[in-house]
């Protein structure tokens, strides 16, 4: 799904992006403004629309009765007003009003934005302008000074009260081990949800949040004990790490101290970039939704991941066009990897040039591997994939790659020919193939995967772990290039 734009231009100088009808429908909060904002996707409820070379778009939907709601759409932010009384982020409006934007372009003129647009578009860059400057000032001089003692005592408490919490659950997990992990099954998920509160009293919600899944895990199938034992000692060790933290270098120390569950700040010197964005998704638990966004940087070669939240049932408030490019700078996180980022000033949105350079399916576990030095409670790494076939396995489907596959046809024909057995070419298809993770197999983004390849070589961008590959993204085939390489055309989502 690529960007088209009508050859505006921003005041960077870059062509103003309108975006397409996925892109818009994956910014919806939800189900119900997804369906609410498609109805209001033609012309006929609006009036009054116009765009102009900024970026902006604006109309004015008839609502119930004889109510006029006006709506204007930053698409640099993007950024959202209406004058409706939804809290949704975008409203339905606002996304009728992109949906008309994608959709029929001759329904908007470029005109001078009228006096309620160019009132709010003045406010809204004021205050990014504020707080621009404001950063480079040294930032928050406007709340005070801050009280670094106070702020270092805190710590200090919290810090005393998560080794509390990790001595005690080194003795439990001591205590499991000794009483033997097939009797855990007995105990009920009682036993792990009085620990996990425990941990939670130490101020520790990231050794909290892995005692409860090491609940789930108890009687959850043939093997269970085994994995129990994986989770467990996974768990000792960041115990351990985080009670031998001052030996530690730097890097993982910050790791630990996030997998404990400290709060961190983005830091370090911005990283400005044209990121493209390549996948968006949430991940609802019983308290918070969570939303992940990875960015690909063309000049850095940088993978990041944008984090935000919203209560229970409800989406959080940022949101950013799967397939658009956003000329962007990006703090990091500290940690290992330094993955997460925290998204910085914007200065506009451009059309996507294509997939980022990936690499052969066979060398992705490497990837994986390298990342684990890092962070060893990685569950997963972020990898594009080139050239890579969907294909069915025993136990679900695969990614194999094309370019190998192709030859150990070739090498099994000749064995065949030989009466020799082809044991060769039969690892090498294994060595060249990832199994897709048991969590994407029952979405339908599967079979999108499936109907874009058809049986050829797609590139394919998703998270490698320990369960398989996860896939987010994907691009169709596109062009051949020489050598029997693809250039990769739009994008499409698979989540």
């Amino acid at each position: 799904m690529q960007l088209s734009h009508g050859g505006e231009t921003s005041p960077t100088g870059a062509p103003v992006a309108r975006w397409s009808v996925e892109q818009v429908l994956a910014l919806a909060p939800d189900a119900a403004s997804r369906k609410a904002g498609t109805r209001l996707g033609a012309a006929g409820p609006w009036s009054g629309t116009g765009c102009d070379a900024t970026g902006a778009v604006w109309g004015l939907c008839k609502g119930s009765g004889s109510t006029t709601y006006r709506t204007v759409v930053d698409t640099t932010g993007p950024a959202y007003a209406c004058s409706c009384p939804s809290r949704k982020f975008p409203c339905k409006h606002a996304l009728g009003l992109l949906l008309l934007r994608a959709s029929d372009d001759a329904a908007f003129r470029p005109a001078e934005p009228a006096d309620w647009v160019a009132t709010w578009l003045a406010g809204r860059r004021a205050r990014a302008a504020q707080k621009g400057g404001s950063s480079a000032a040294g930032g928050d001089g406007a709340r005070g000074p801050v009280d670094t003692d106070a702020a270092r005592k805190r710590a200090e408490r919290r810090a005393e009260r998560v080794t509390g919490g990790a001595q005690e659950l080194e003795q439990r997990l001591g205590d499991l081990l000794r009483g033997g992990l097939a009797a855990t099954d007995r105990s009920g998920y009682g036993l792990w949800d009085e620990t996990a509160a425990r941990m939670v009293d130490a101020q520790a919600p990231g050794l909290a949040a892995r005692v409860r899944e090491l609940g789930a895990i108890t009687g959850s199938g043939a093997g269970w004990p085994v994995r129990l034992l994986e989770e467990c000692a996974l768990l000792h060790l960041l115990d351990t790490a985080w009670l031998g933290r001052d030996r530690l270098p730097d890097p993982l120390a910050a790791t630990v101290r996030t997998r404990v569950g400290l709060p961190m700040s983005a830091e370090g010197p911005p990283v400005r970039d044209h990121w493209l964005v390549l996948a968006q998704y949430d991940t609802p638990d019983s308290k918070i939704v969570t939303r992940r966004i990875w960015l690909y940087g063309r000049g850095s070669g940088r993978t990041a991941l944008l984090l935000s939240f919203g209560a229970a049932g409800r989406s959080p408030d940022r949101a950013l066009p799967v397939g658009a490019t956003i000329d962007a700078e990006l703090t990091p996180y500290p940690g290992g990897g330094q993955l997460r980022a925290e998204l910085g000033e914007q200065f506009g949105t451009t059309a996507s040039a294509g997939p980022p350079p990936g690499i052969a399916a066979a060398a992705a576990p490497a990837v994986y591997g390298n990342a684990l030095r890092e962070d060893p409670w990685l569950e997963a790494w972020p990898v594009t994939l080139r050239d890579v076939i969907p294909v069915p396995s025993k136990d679900g489907w695969q990614l194999a790659d094309a370019h190998a596959g192709a030859q150990a046809g070739a090498d099994a024909d000749a064995d065949s020919t030989a009466d020799e057995p082809a044991d060769g070419p039969a690892d090498a298809r294994t060595g060249s193939a990832l199994p897709i993770a048991p969590a994407a197999l029952s979405r339908p983004g599967l079979w999108k995967l499936v109907a874009l390849s058809g049986g050829g070589p797609v590139t394919v961008f998703g998270e490698l772990g320990h369960r398989g590959f996860d896939p987010f993204a994907a691009w169709d085939p596109g062009e051949r290039e020489e050598g029997g390489g693809t250039t990769g055309g739009s994008l499409v989502q698979l989540v």
